[in-house]
């Protein structure tokens, strides 16, 4: 599949996200809504980053169930195995291999600057191991393995994107071009979703508020509880202005998922309290949402099929990325079979 996909010179795009949690709405919303068009306009490549989230210590019973659940809601959004490469990154040992040998191709201070090492260290601060601190080096081998040509990222991620071109291009400078200096893709129209609980914070995975967090596969109940229970304003106005940052969030949430401008939004709830659009953000929400859980209930009930389509993802994975292992130890010097 991905030799005749290169033959037609679409550019090859990278994404991977780790099992660490299932996907919030924010994700969704964000970036991965967007995924399944990818797979028309870019030889797509997709992964669940399992092999990262081990920087922290997670419980391998529920490791293993988020894989398994996230592999099966990036079915369940539209990613097609038969058009994108979709595979677990630990069942690739391509990954940890490129991984190491980049670890020798960057620099001490490099690593020391990146910002996510200095906030997890503060979050984890029983747990700073080295993983923590070389992961860039493994998410550079994720990136460069493939010649990915774009990676999308959001405007908070550049720095990681960064490290890796700046690590891809030392290599190269050495030893020629080896490897594709890839580009950041900053998709214009993901939203950025914020707390419900908070809306001066984005909304995250690891909220100790449960309030503030929608997950794709909350029961629709939990959905529309969360939402009433957004935090507001006490101005009664549906309208988007600065100061105004639960409003604003609701806005661009529903503005997402219904593709109305935000004229349009505040036509529809003039003279309306924020009880009634809330209800309605909550529902524009579980709509959207309905499809994919109905999918999800689907794959996760045939779990053989999920097996022998990540095994069949794995495959194509390691055919494409040993070509550029390959080349690069061959460039090194190493003793090749």
């Amino acid at each position: 599949m991905s030799e005749e996909i290169k033959q037609e010179r679409k550019k090859r795009s990278l994404s991977l996200i780790q099992p660490t949690s299932i996907p919030t709405l924010g994700n969704y919303l964000g970036a991965m809504k967007g995924w399944p068009k990818f797979q028309d306009d870019f030889d797509t490549i997709f992964g669940i980053a399992d092999l990262h989230s081990i920087t922290v210590r997670q419980d391998p019973k529920k490791l293993r169930q988020q894989t398994l659940e996230l592999y099966a809601l990036l079915l369940s959004i539209g990613l097609d195995p038969e058009k994108s490469i979709l595979f677990i990154q630990s069942h690739v040992p391509q990954h940890s291999q490129l991984g190491w040998i980049l670890n020798c191709y960057t620099m001490f201070g490099e690593l020391s600057r990146m910002t996510q090492f200095k906030d997890k260290s503060q979050q984890h601060a029983d747990n700073v191991n080295s993983g923590l601190f070389t992961y860039p080096c493994l998410m550079a081998a994720d990136i460069l393995l493939y010649q990915a040509d774009i990676v999308p990222v959001g405007q908070d991620q550049k720095q990681h994107l960064e490290i890796t071109r700046d690590i891809a291009e030392r290599f190269n400078g050495i030893y020629g071009n080896v490897f594709t200096v890839p580009e950041p893709y900053i998709p214009k129209s993901g939203a950025r979703v914020m707390s419900l609980a908070d809306p001066t914070r984005k909304m995250s995975k690891s909220d100790p508020n449960p309030k503030g967090t929608v997950y794709l596969t909350d029961e629709p109940s939990v959905i529309m509880k969360k939402f009433k229970s957004a935090v507001t304003d006490s101005e009664m106005s549906v309208r988007y202005a600065e100061g105004k940052d639960g409003i604003n969030n609701l806005m661009t949430i529903y503005s997402a998922v219904t593709g109305k401008d935000y004229d349009e939004i505040e036509a529809e709830f003039a003279g309306k309290g924020y009880g009634d659009f809330k209800k309605a953000v909550g529902e524009a929400v579980v709509n959207e949402l309905e499809p994919v859980q109905k999918k999800f209930k689907e794959f996760m009930s045939d779990k053989a099929y999920l097996e022998e389509k990540w095994t069949a993802g794995a495959q194509l994975a390691q055919r494409v990325s040993q070509r550029t292992l390959d080349k690069a130890m061959k460039k090194i010097g190493f003793m090749m079979k």
